[in-house]
């Protein structure tokens, strides 16, 4: 068997390991009240609006601690670090897509620029920019694969449950829809990264599984507080 054919396996083995990790995340959101009404065509135009503004930090930052982890990434890892920047890149315009729904279900683009952070959204800032400024973070796949899992495996549900259940327009769901399209190109992403050769890393495997464990509650939690400031 060629070092190809161990790294392969090795990959397969932590993506594994991540999709049961994303399955207990998947099940445990599907629970939480905003999610769950939702889903549940118990959903109003106000909730929906709050959802957006609390994600909104969340949304800003992802760009800042993914440049962050990629300016605590040294060499021998130069080319997994430009991967970083790359996303870093395509995610920096997000949050403007986030403001035209939130603008689009009629609120206050200034309103939105003043909030505060949720509870929740204040301890997945401070986890996610601590990994992030440890020396060669790869640990971080784990977390971008939970929070990046959310585009591709349910963005396109909940919006269409959305749509379906309370008429959200395309233009208030534009964040949502368009996530659900683009998210899966990411994670093959994190797929490639994994094959070059970073799972040799001392206890790295561990760390991707433990990392995405504590981004998936704290990703939780952020829901669980909405309009807790």
């Amino acid at each position: 068997m060629t070092s190809s054919d161990l790294q392969l396996i090795s990959t397969q083995q932590v993506l594994r390991q991540l999709t049961i990790v994303w399955a207990d995340f998947e099940s445990r959101l599907l629970q939480v009240p905003i999610i769950f009404r939702a889903i549940n065509n118990q959903l109003q135009l106000e909730d929906y609006r709050r959802l957006l503004a609390d994600h909104y930090h969340q949304v800003k930052e992802g760009s800042g601690w993914i440049c962050r982890a990629a300016s605590s990434i040294t060499e021998p890892y130069l080319e997994q670090r430009a991967v970083f920047i790359g996303h870093a890149t395509t995610e920096h315009q997000d949050y403007k897509m986030l403001e035209r729904c939130y603008q689009a279900t009629g609120g206050d683009i200034n309103e939105l620029h003043k909030q505060d952070k949720n509870i929740g959204s204040e301890a997945l800032s401070a986890w996610m920019y601590y990994k992030a400024s440890q020396p060669n973070p790869f640990d971080l796949i784990g977390a971008m694969f939970i929070i990046e899992g959310l585009g591709k495996q349910f963005a396109q549900t909940f919006a269409e449950a959305l749509q379906h259940n309370m008429g959200i327009s395309v233009e208030q769901l534009e964040f949502y829809t368009y996530h659900a399209e683009h998210d899966e190109a990411h994670l093959d992403e994190l797929e490639a990264i994994l094959n070059t050769g970073i799972l040799t890393i001392p206890n790295i495997r561990h760390e991707i599984i433990r990392t995405a464990k504590v981004t998936a509650r704290l990703y939780l939690l952020q829901l669980e507080e909405l309009g807790n400031y």
